[in-house]
């Protein structure tokens, strides 16, 4: 009895497949394929590049620090009070202008002393004069005479000159920094008075790899930007290259100076210098467009028929997005930039509407 039922299941199941199976071929059935339309587009869709050229340069930079185009720690050189400060902090001054005056009240009455003196001698210089004319004195009292007039005129020089050590003047136009005395104070030979720096102009001195000292010149240009002013760019050049190589760090030094009318940048700050060197307009392609293996470049360029044809490339330089082409390729041709990886030499491709860069 049992083998009966297993022997009418089985017959129940074949049927079942055998009617699933018709009713899968016939062309009404709901799980058919569609009919085929039209022959599908094989061509693989690319974008295109236009080779054309781009400026390219090779630009070195490094970190330098900024210094006054001329800076000095005003100091007295004699010992003696302060008797007057004719600054304040931060004051912009011109070349030879009066900035302190110490106490010269001595030296004062020594330069009238040796002012007197010279009136003196010179006034018996012209009676002697008049006496040898009239050969009444020998000529070599009025030679003697000639030697006390200079006598007397180096002794007030020497008075103008301890009156002028008591005078601290600028000794170039610039910006003062903080004073650092006061009415009253005694100084000595050495003590600071105050920094006095002219920043119209700003040094920066940076180093750069000895590989590149054949590159560098007095005159090229660069650029400086500062943490301080993240936004701005400041230009400048190139004004003196160290004639030596440093043998610890195979570096040498580069001077640049930057205009600063504004004042904004200031001694001390760190600044990143960019130097550009041999700019020159080069065929370029994006970065994209270029195939490596080994140490070949590749490179697909769009054929009259629509397909594309494998050019070795020889390259150049890189910057962001574009690599410099030195061969191979010539201004206008249209290269793959966007589906590169889909296409072979020969394949056709479909151009895809708006991509050419």
């Amino acid at each position: 009895m049992l083998k009966t039922i297993v022997a009418l299941l089985v017959v129940v199941i074949f049927a079942g497949g055998g009617l699933w199976f018709w009713s899968a071929q016939e062309p009404g059935a709901g799980n058919a394929a569609p009919a085929a339309g039209p022959a599908a587009d094989r061509r693989i869709p690319v974008r295109l590049a236009v080779v054309e050229p781009r400026r390219f340069e090779t630009v070195l930079e490094s970190l330098g620090t900024a210094q006054a185009n001329e800076s000095v720690i005003l100091t007295a050189t004699v010992t003696a009070t302060v008797a007057e400060i004719a600054f304040r902090d931060g004051d912009e001054v011109e070349a030879g202008q009066i900035l302190v005056r110490l106490a010269s009240a001595e030296e004062l009455a020594d330069q009238r002393e040796a002012q007197v003196t010279l009136t003196e001698q010179r006034r018996e210089l012209n009676r002697i004069r008049g006496l040898v004319a009239d050969n009444i004195v020998p000529r070599q009292q009025l030679d003697q005479q000639r030697s006390r007039v200079d006598e007397a005129e180096a002794r007030l020089a020497a008075v103008a000159a301890r009156l002028s050590d008591r005078v601290i003047r600028a000794p170039f136009s610039g910006v003062l920094g903080l004073r650092q005395v006061s009415t009253g104070t005694l100084v000595t030979p050495g003590t600071a008075i105050a920094e006095l720096d002219d920043i119209s102009v700003i040094k920066v001195d940076f180093t750069l790899s000895e590989r590149f000292a054949g590159s560098v010149r007095r005159g090229m240009p660069i650029e400086a930007r500062s943490v301080a002013f993240r936004d701005r760019v400041f230009a400048g050049e190139v004004s003196a290259v160290s004639t030596r190589v440093d043998v610890a760090t195979r570096t040498f030094t580069v001077r640049a100076e930057i205009d600063n009318p504004e004042g904004d940048l200031r001694p001390g700050m760190m600044l990143t210098t960019s130097l550009p060197l041999d700019p020159a307009d080069r065929l370029a392609v994006p970065e994209g467009s270029v195939v490596p293996r080994a140490d070949e470049h590749f490179a697909f360029v769009l054929e009259e028929d629509g397909t594309v044809r494998r050019q070795q490339i020889t390259i150049g330089r890189r910057q962001p997005g574009l690599v410099e082409v030195l061969d191979g390729l010539e201004a206008g041709d249209r290269v793959v930039d966007d589906g590169i990886l889909r296409v072979r030499d020969g394949t056709e491709v479909r151009v895809l509407e708006g991509d050419a860069a």
